[in-house]
């Protein structure tokens, strides 16, 4: 398929055809499909609960979907590099057996020390091996998840997504059960989308064995290197509300956060395309036209989103509360930022692919420091619109470097 726009329709159906362009469309569903749930969902709770019982409830799936982001290890990386050349049955049951045994030693050893951590979340003990059937059936299935993307079945991905949207049938038989209903509504449907997920893994050919010590040797040093590379990505979405409510206070912080959760639907569009750049340059196709194809794809996409953004971006916040238009500078300065973003991730899944874990950590470690502490010097002098001015000059830099790497890597050499 030659690079450049479609120019008539059956072009455009040979794009979307594209293995790279077909999983790329279903993982920003996924994304998509998955915010659009947990929107109705909590929507819909705070009209069936009283709100005591959403905060404990938002609490205790908050708590999950932290351990489960500590248990990862970095073997939802290591599945899409190292399927395409290892037996895929071994891969899943080793990444599946390791970070469930895991996940089950810190969930007990949150459960076990919960007052420690949060003393309001002391009823986890009274749920407690509910909220280990849950926290491991969350990640079995995101493992599966990644499986079917490493298979080039990101359409199942999707479809798995769907299932989790059985969270809002169950919210209203549970109602009784208060804080309790609500976190087994969500967790039931991971219940369910982990039976259903198993059954299409078996179709398409992948089993669950036990631990390979073969592939773990192998992938460790690649897992461990993902594993703190992830979390230096992660970060800063935790750290900058608590700096941001520090140095501003809370209304301001109210602010960043709806600006920040509304450039994240932009960001879906780059992480999609790298995610499927990761899984086409691991399956052995050309890396210098996948990268090209995936540059054209997002800027393709992303360019009219910030259009839209820029346009409509006070509407937009006007709709969540006529206050957090406060936010309209900080939105558009975010999403200008996205196209320097977008390098970064392209980089980051081209090291993927090479296996370039020094240079992985190295520039994680890079944005998470420049980003927190550009954030901090800034918002003295600008404002909340600081933290949007470190953003752009955070990933402008590390998007100059990018550029320059590409280019002596692909074009001058």
């Amino acid at each position: 398929m030659e690079l450049g726009y479609p120019r008539n329709l059956q072009e455009l159906r040979q794009h979307l055809m594209d293995p790279l362009y077909k999983n790329s469309f279903f993982i920003m569903l996924t994304s998509a499909s998955s915010a659009g749930f947990g929107f109705f969902f909590w929507m819909l709770a705070a009209r069936l609960y009283p709100s005591s019982d959403v905060g404990i409830a938002t609490a205790l799936i908050s708590s999950m979907g932290m351990l489960i982001l500590l248990s990862k290890l970095g073997f939802d990386q290591s599945i899409i590099r190292f399927f395409p050349h290892r037996d895929k049955s071994s891969v899943l049951g080793t990444a599946v057996t390791v970070t469930t045994l895991f996940s089950l030693l810190l969930g007990i050893g949150f459960i076990a020390t919960v007052e420690i951590w949060s003393p309001e979340l002391t009823i986890v003990r009274e749920i407690a091996l509910l909220y280990i059937l849950f926290l491991i059936a969350n990640s079995v299935t995101a493992f599966i998840g990644a499986s079917f993307v490493a298979l080039r079945r990101a359409e199942l991905y999707f479809f798995q997504s769907l299932l989790f949207g059985s969270r809002l049938l169950l919210l209203v038989p549970l109602v009784a059960l208060g804080a309790i209903g609500i976190f087994s509504a969500l967790g039931l449907s991971f219940v369910i989308a982990l039976a259903v997920s198993v059954f299409l893994l078996f179709r398409s050919g992948v089993g669950l064995t036990w631990i390979d010590r073969g592939f773990l040797k192998a992938s460790v040093n690649y897992s461990a290197g993902n594993y703190v590379a992830g979390l230096f990505a992660t970060a800063p979405g935790l750290i900058l509300p608590v700096l941001v409510l520090n140095i501003l206070g809370a209304e301001q912080t109210a602010y960043y956060y709806i600006a920040y959760a509304l450039v994240t639907i932009l960001f879906l569009i780059p992480t999609a395309f790298t995610t499927s750049l990761f899984v086409e340059g691991c399956n052995g196709e050309q890396l210098k036209k996948s990268v090209m194809k995936s540059l054209l794809g997002i800027y393709a996409l992303l360019l009219p989103a910030v259009v839209v953004l820029f346009v409509f971006g006070e509407t937009l916040l006007g709709l969540i509360g006529q206050d957090y238009v406060e936010g309209l500078h900080l939105l558009r300065i975010f999403a200008v930022s996205s196209f320097f973003f977008s390098l970064a991730e392209v980089y980051i899944s081209i090291k993927k692919v090479q296996d370039g874990i020094r240079s992985l950590i190295l520039v994680s470690c890079v944005i998470f420091v420049l980003l927190l502490a550009f954030s901090y010097l800034f918002m003295g002098v600008f404002g909340l619109a600081g933290v949007g001015y470190a953003w752009v000059l955070t990933y402008a830099l590390v998007g100059a470097g990018v550029i320059s790497a590409m280019m002596r890597r692909y074009f001058w050499n």
